[in-house]
């Protein structure tokens, strides 16, 4: 689907035809999103300096914006410790990316060889990575929060093999090496990174929490770090010069603090787990640029 169909129809996006970045299979990933996130870097007024993530989390989006030039840098920001020992390691040294990718390619999947990974306290961010990554690729829906657990039938009866493509994994981890001088990483907490970059306009600020807003489940359940203080974060939102995007559940909650701190909403179609389609809220300063536009054809 191209640009000019999507915001001429609001139509769901087909994440089969966007381009899979990311080694995580993310709870909560926004690749349906992805093409949002180039209209709306494409318009506003000059390309951004920098675009911060703050709950960067899988990071298709920051992928997408390094890997398409979308801004000349970009910073990704997480506080799951699993999760951020992954991006450590990806955006690190070639010695340890190397590493992880063999580590992938070379390892001989099943459940003895699993529960003994998952087992074991990890001693270095290498083994923490790759621990981190089988588990995502393993667990039920990539879910790493505690509770979760490994897939017991999956696709066709392949059980934990469902999603354990290691050459696939091998190649989005060394296409990411390629760029990694275009890319920051920061372990920590979101609303910090917001404060920290505020005064700068020449920033774009990609803004995709936990979904725990509204007494909404999800967050708690997907999660390991979701406790969050939403008033908080709108209100920091609120502070930035750059421009941001943000998006939440289609809470009452939410929209009463869109409203409260006069920011523009606008629903956007998508698929779910089970293809089941509803609707994700965007937020932010003005979006017009993602409003269906007139064509002009009688319905």
């Amino acid at each position: 689907m191209d640009q000019l169909t999507l915001f001429e129809t609001d139509s769901i996006v087909n994440v089969a035809r966007v381009s899979q970045r990311s080694p995580f299979r993310y709870p909560g990933g926004k690749t349906w999103l992805v093409p949002w996130i180039r209209g709306w870097l494409k318009s506003l007024p000059q390309r951004p300096g920098t675009f911060v993530e703050p709950f960067c989390g899988g990071g298709i989006v920051s992928l997408t914006v390094a890997f398409e030039s979308l801004a000349e840098r970009v910073v990704m920001v997480e506080l799951d410790d699993q999760v951020a020992s992954v991006w450590r390691v990806i955006l690190g040294s070639d010695t340890d990316r190397k590493w992880l990718v063999n580590r992938i390619v070379d390892f001989r999947l099943s459940t003895e060889t699993a529960i003994e990974v998952i087992s074991r306290d990890p001693q270095n961010d290498r083994e923490k990575a790759f621990q981190t990554i089988l588990k995502n690729r393993i667990y039920h829906g990539g879910i790493l929060a505690n509770g979760s657990g490994m897939i017991k039938n999956g696709e066709k009866g392949k059980g934990i093999r469902s999603r354990w493509y290691p050459e696939t994994i091998a190649k989005r981890i060394l296409n990411i090496g390629r760029i990694t001088d275009r890319i920051r990483f920061i372990e920590g907490d979101g609303i910090k990174a917001l404060q920290e970059y505020a005064s700068v306009d020449s920033i774009a600020f990609f803004i995709d929490p936990p979904y725990t807003a509204g007494g909404k489940k999800a967050g708690n359940r997907l999660y390991r770090f979701c406790d969050l203080d939403h008033t908080a974060l709108f209100r920091a939102a609120g502070s930035l010069k750059g421009d941001f995007l943000m998006t939440y559940d289609d809470a009452q909650e939410v929209h009463h603090l869109a409203g409260e701190n006069g920011f523009d909403t606008h629903l956007v179609p998508m698929k779910g787990t089970h293809h089941i389609e509803y609707r994700e809220l965007l937020i932010g300063k003005d979006l017009s640029w993602a409003r269906p536009r007139n064509t002009g054809i009688s319905p």
